[in-house]
């Protein structure tokens, strides 16, 4: 591996790429890190003091000093051709055979994950990036080395997206001048490095989905990210471009601001619906009046997430960019017909409302669901968006957006939130980011809102079936109900070698913990790179 004086970098242990790793690579690196970290660090001290605001009392409203961009006529210019056409996009974590079934889907966009379907050990890290360096030049193969079955790139396969993660993630394995490195620079450098140009050779382009931002200058620190990126690497202006998850509460009040700012790399936005009701969750945690239902009671009519689904697709469209649907967490239920009938239904039905809505695309975790969201998205439109569409005259008002929903607080939603927080978190902690759960594919985005719902229901004292009051006690008891019946599923011989009891440690700290820890995966974080 190559060495640069200023950056330090662990080893990895593939051989086949190890040229990959070039001084102009560190230099690029070195160079993201020492323009851009500074103010990536301010902007993160910004949302800490947005917090204390917000723990006393403050509610979100629309920017008064950004009037006149949201008033303003302009629209976004020049987006690319081969993305006119988003129906349906496919995510999943950078894992090799998982590229090559995404890219062979039939979706027209795949976005490979570095964030929330991924778990950052340096492993995963690198290894996705040498995964992506194939999958561009369409030499990534793969032999399942149980029953030897090869898998390769059909001849048309998706277009491809890249997103890194958020501005709050560290890369602990890379150092610059003595200081960790930011995973989203890390993760956006080396990939736009070794492939910004490769990709234009082959008629696409560097296309980017960027996660977590709250705030406008969140968004403006990376449009000055990718204007440095495609000036260091001799792309045209405007080559990158990105497509910004508004999963967070806050960033509802900034889309119109967020897309200017990002005006020359704008791709449009995206409903990042499991996140947002995370960040709901969170943003709100020491409000009593903001306590949610049951999680499997927090669809998309409530009012809130109506509101903001309505809110992003106007703002979209009268910008001149894609507003795309959210995501479908269902997966084929294969050993029992009845039940994959009733998942199947409900996957058509939310994809119905999307298009219906005038979404221009929408997503999904899992190839079987391609088709179906393809069939209802084209019996809506039968052009490549909607994008051109009228657009509505409502106007979203700040309460519309936080909206609390209504429901019952449950002894199953309790049991549930746990089931799924520790069996993600043991995913987790042994490298794997996703995982199928009850039938649904389990990412850090829904693991999110059911441990931040257990914790809210703990410290506000809810009361569930037989006015019981959520305590740390009955929290416990349940942990212990939960490990012994995944036991005695698993066996005890095979559970003795998972990370059951890790999981449920650290879910435990989490949710006793006095104040709301932001992110779990940054004690999660912790945890892998101490082993």
């Amino acid at each position: 591996m190559s060495s640069h004086p200023a950056i330090s970098m662990a080893p990895f242990a593939a051989t086949s790429h190890q040229d990959l790793i070039t001084p102009e690579l560190l230099e690029f690196l070195v160079q993201l890190h020492r323009r851009f970290d500074g103010e990536r660090r301010r902007l993160l001290a910004a949302r800490e003091a947005r917090k204390i605001r917000l723990d006393q009392g403050e509610k979100p409203n629309f920017l008064p000093e950004t009037k006149a961009i949201r008033d303003g006529n302009w629209k976004v210019t020049g987006n690319p051709a081969e993305l006119d056409d988003r129906k349906v996009e496919i995510t999943g974590p950078t894992d090799r055979k998982m590229i090559i079934n995404a890219l062979n889907s039939g979706a027209r966009v795949f976005m490979a994950d570095f964030e929330d379907s991924n778990t950052p050990t340096w492993h995963n890290q690198i290894e996705g990036q040498i995964n992506l360096y194939d999958a561009v030049r369409r030499q990534i193969t793969y032999t399942n080395p149980d029953n030897h079955k090869f898998y390769e790139l059909v001849k048309n396969p998706a277009i491809l997206m890249v997103r890194p993660r958020g501005w709050h993630m560290e890369e602990r394995h890379v150092q610059v001048d003595g200081q960790v490195m930011s995973g989203s620079l890390f993760d956006f450098g080396v990939f736009v490095f070794l492939n910004g140009r490769e990709l234009l050779t082959r008629h696409s382009g560097p296309y980017f989905y960027l996660p977590k931002i709250e705030s406008h200058l969140e968004a403006r620190l990376w449009a000055q990210v990718l204007d440095f990126a495609e000036d260091h690497i001799g792309l045209k202006r405007g080559t990158i471009r990105a497509t910004v998850l508004i999963e967070t509460i806050l960033a509802a009040y900034e889309m119109d601001e967020i897309i200017y700012e990002l005006r020359d790399h704008s791709a449009g936005l995206n409903c990042g619906r499991w996140d947002y009701i995370f960040s709901f969750i969170k943003k709100f945690r020491h409000d009593p009046k903001m306590v949610m239902p049951d999680r499997s009671q927090i669809t998309m009519t409530a009012p809130f997430l109506s509101a903001y689904v309505k809110l992003l697709i106007q703002t979209c469209h009268k910008r001149g960019v894609h507003a795309m649907g959210g995501m479908a967490a269902q997966i084929p239920i294969k050993d029992d017909p009845a039940a994959n009938d009733i998942a199947m239904k409900k996957v058509r039905a939310d994809k119905h409302r999307e298009a219906s809505l005038g979404h221009d695309g929408t997503w999904v975790a899992h190839p079987g669901m391609v088709a179906i969201a393809r069939e209802e998205f084209d019996a809506i439109f039968t052009g490549p968006n909607q994008i051109n569409l009228p657009i509505s005259n409502h106007v979203t008002s700040a309460a519309e957006l936080i909206e609390i929903p209504h429901g019952d607080f449950t002894e199953q939603g309790l049991r549930h939130n746990i089931n799924v927080s520790i069996g993600y978190l043991e995913s987790w902690l042994r490298g794997i980011g996703c995982v199928p759960l009850h039938h649904l594919m389990e990412d850090a985005a829904t693991a999110e809102i059911s441990r931040t719902q257990v914790w809210q229901w703990l410290h506000h004292k809810v009361k569930i079936e037989g006015n019981r009051e959520v305590t740390l006690a009955l929290i416990q008891a349940m942990i212990n109900d939960d490990l012994a019946a995944t036991e005695k599923r698993l066996g005890a011989s095979a559970f003795a070698q998972w990370r059951y009891h890790d999981a449920a440690a650290l879910f435990e700290q989490l949710v006793a913990s006095p104040d709301l820890e932001d992110f779990l995966t940054r004690p999660a974080y912790d945890a892998i790179h101490r082993a």
